[in-house]
């Protein structure tokens, strides 16, 4: 624990440090976080034609220079599609032609709040009604000055948001740490946008010892496994399914040290009985001071993935 505080400490100065060196607002909004959500209640919209927007609010955040998460994000961009006009053009094979009204919407959606929003009346012709849907949609223009003002509102709004609620932020991931829900503690800290420099820096130095509770979580887990394994056979295969189990330690747990007597018992034990030379292959390399902000964000990433957006219930931003 000692080494890895130490490590950890040279680490966050020299994060520090380059933060402070940031100051553009745009070089820090690639870590803000937006899911996709589309609601249930757009007219018309068949399943293909969803997936279709989903896609382009998809591509929309991604060019923008936001990160679309996959996972449990506050933040959405939403769409609201509402059809002006519908009718079947005279051709040879006949043609649908589609006019509708689109606001796409980036907002707070556990409260509800809009905090940008952009209209567009578009037109689409195509074989099919989602065809016609998906040619309307494809003529959204994300390059003309309003839309640019969207988007740029409403990365300001999300930054405003965790600049006024950084110490709430940080009392909830203590508290879900305390509960033992370290990725999800992880998952509120990692979320915070790097442009928040001073939060960014709290949230960080919180993130340690949270960190350091889950790694140690994970490996009295694991012990307690590989042991159970090897006491249920105490032979070469039992020493291999332990010795799988084992390699999973992250070598900075606090019991580390236990995983290492365990597999020099087995080691022993596998040369005395089966008379067959056992080593423990541990494969996992860490460079802590590398990848420490990775790691905090896997256990934050893998937590988000466990809360798809469908899971969620958000607010309409209209």
């Amino acid at each position: 624990m000692k080494t890895l505080l130490t490590m950890c400490t040279c680490l966050f100065c020299c994060v520090c440090a380059m933060q402070a060196q940031r100051t553009n607002m745009e070089d820090g909004a690639s870590r803000l976080a937006l899911t996709v959500w589309i609601p249930e209640t757009i007219d018309g919209l068949t399943p293909a034609a969803e997936q279709n927007l989903r896609n382009k609010l998809g591509q929309i955040i991604s060019r923008s220079g936001i990160f679309g998460e996959d996972g449990a994000s506050r933040f959405i961009m939403t769409a609201n599609v509402i059809m002006i006009d519908k009718h079947v053009l005279p051709t040879a094979p006949p043609k649908y032609s589609y006019t509708m009204d689109v606001t796409l919407y980036i907002g707070d959606g556990m409260e509800g709040k809009q905090f940008s929003s952009y209209n567009a009346t578009v037109s689409g012709v195509g074989n099919t009604e989602t065809k016609a849907y998906m040619a309307a949609l494809s003529n959204i223009k994300t390059n003309d000055r309003n839309f640019q003002h969207f988007i740029t509102q409403g990365k300001n709004k999300i930054i405003d948001y965790f600049n006024a609620q950084c110490d709430v932020i940080l009392r909830q991931a203590n508290v879900f740490s305390g509960m033992d829900n370290y990725g999800e503690a992880l998952h509120m800290l990692m979320s915070v946008p790097d442009v928040c420099t001073e939060c960014w820096n709290k949230a960080m130095a919180a993130a340690l010892p949270i960190y350091q509770a889950q790694i140690d979580f994970d490996c009295r887990s694991l012990l307690l496994e590989a042991t159970n394994t090897w006491n249920a056979g105490q032979n070469y295969n039992a020493a291999e399914r332990a010795g799988k189990i084992m390699s999973s330690v992250n070598p900075y747990a606090s019991c580390f040290g236990d995983v290492m007597k365990l597999a020099g018992s087995i080691e022993s034990r596998v040369r005395d009985v089966d008379e067959r030379e056992w080593n423990f292959k541990y494969e996992k390399e860490i460079d802590l001071q590398r990848s420490l902000i990775n790691a905090y964000r896997d256990v934050g990433v893998a937590y988000g993935k466990n809360q798809r957006s469908s899971t969620l219930i958000y607010k309409s931003l209209w």
